[in-house]
């Protein structure tokens, strides 16, 4: 073999490195971009609205495939985009935010002397920070809305401050912590 055809022969082959890593590159790129879009995502903490539960700086998924087969649940933490009266004092529509569920529509949801009440019941929250400080008159959530409040209910931009969540701003369910190490789990 000569000295041109082995040049040949290696520009051929690192051509088709070059194209083969380039197509796995591209092809890895669309379908993380796929799986964010449809399926999970990544989600940071920026504020302590949910702590115990979540502190600042948790790194967690969100899946947003399950509430397409069924609905949200009392209980599920949930990341949403700002209602339009959280736009209206500007959150941006991409700002997301993250609660859990305390009511559904058609139920009743009140707070008073340190209790949340759903339909004259008191929840049983050992997950909150502390009871809550404020009273709030029994409020019925109508249809296709629901009751969000953050687990730190006295530090916590919530329902209980601007009313109810669309039920069509809810972006997915958090699923899972994947950092800090320390912090890893199921939600």
């Amino acid at each position: 073999m000569t000295k041109s055809s082995e040049t040949v022969k290696q520009n051929f082959s690192l051509r088709t490195i070059i194209k083969e890593n380039f197509t796995t590159i591209a092809l890895g790129l669309i379908l993380a971009l796929l799986i964010r879009i449809f399926i999970a995502e990544p989600r940071f903490i920026p504020s302590e609205s949910m702590y115990p539960t979540l502190a600042i700086g948790d790194r967690l998924v969100v899946d947003k495939v399950s509430y397409n087969f069924t609905k949200p649940q009392n209980q599920d933490i949930i990341v949403f985009s700002p209602p339009p009266q959280l736009q209206i004092l500007g959150y941006q529509q991409d700002q997301a935010f993250i609660k859990r569920i305390i009511a559904q529509a058609g139920e009743t949801v009140a707070v008073k002397e340190g209790k949340v009440y759903v339909n004259n019941l008191p929840l049983e929250e050992d997950y909150i920070l502390s009871p809550p400080q404020y009273n709030l008159d029994a409020i019925e959530v109508p249809q296709g809305y629901v009751f969000v409040m953050g687990d730190n209910r006295n530090n916590s931009n919530d329902s209980h401050i601007w009313g109810f969540l669309p039920v069509e701003n809810i972006i997915g369910k958090a699923i899972f912590t994947f950092w800090p190490p320390e912090h890893i789990g199921i939600i």
